[in-house]
């Protein structure tokens, strides 16, 4: 199974973005990506502590990361230009059986806001779950006033099913969340 897609975007020059597999190798630039991009992730992301901005952190995470790949309930990317990271995307909460379902999370370097690296991402993920991990469906859920996010995913085909009251701890408070879903087949 080939889970690593080039990705076709606008993007200045010559730079080839794709998403691959989260490897234990990506710490130290994983860690400079989040620290780069600190301030523009604080308003969507849970609070961190000091720790997870550094080389260390990021390897816990990611072999957390790992560890639940390997029992089949996650899938963690990163999203790249050569060696530097300028996001990740994942699908978390995979259930298999009946129900072949996922949730989708991810987040692009601020200064690749708005040039398509994310509803790349999003679109290639999508294909991946669809055709190499037959999954049946894929929900997401954006901070009700976080309409760039909210626009990617009407972009990829998602569409809107409702509100979740105090869904998940960001910034600190719990906030309401938009739901939003794509059936695959």
């Amino acid at each position: 199974m080939n889970l690593t897609r080039a990705l076709t975007i606008a993007s200045p020059g010559d730079e080839q973005v794709l998403i691959r597999p989260l490897e234990v190798s990506d710490a130290d630039a994983l860690a400079a990506a989040y620290l780069r991009n600190r301030e523009h992730l604080a308003p969507w992301e849970p609070k961190h502590a000091e720790p997870f901005f550094t080389t260390a952190g990021q390897e816990s995470v990611i072999q957390d990361k790992l560890a639940l790949s390997e029992a089949g309930s996650e899938l963690p990317w990163v999203v790249a230009t050569g060696k530097d990271i300028i996001g990740m995307i994942t699908l978390t909460g995979i259930v298999r059986g009946p129900f072949l379902n996922a949730n989708l999370g991810y987040w692009i370097d601020e200064a690749w806001t708005g040039r398509g690296a994310a509803s790349g991402a999003v679109s290639a993920v999508v294909m991946m779950a669809a055709e190499d991990l037959g999954l049946h469906r894929i929900q997401a859920a954006t901070l009700v006033h976080n309409g760039a996010s909210q626009a990617v995913l009407k972009r990829c085909g998602f569409e809107k099913i409702g509100l979740a009251s105090d869904y998940l701890r960001i910034a600190g408070e719990w906030q309401d969340h938009v739901l939003f879903q794509r059936i695959l087949f």
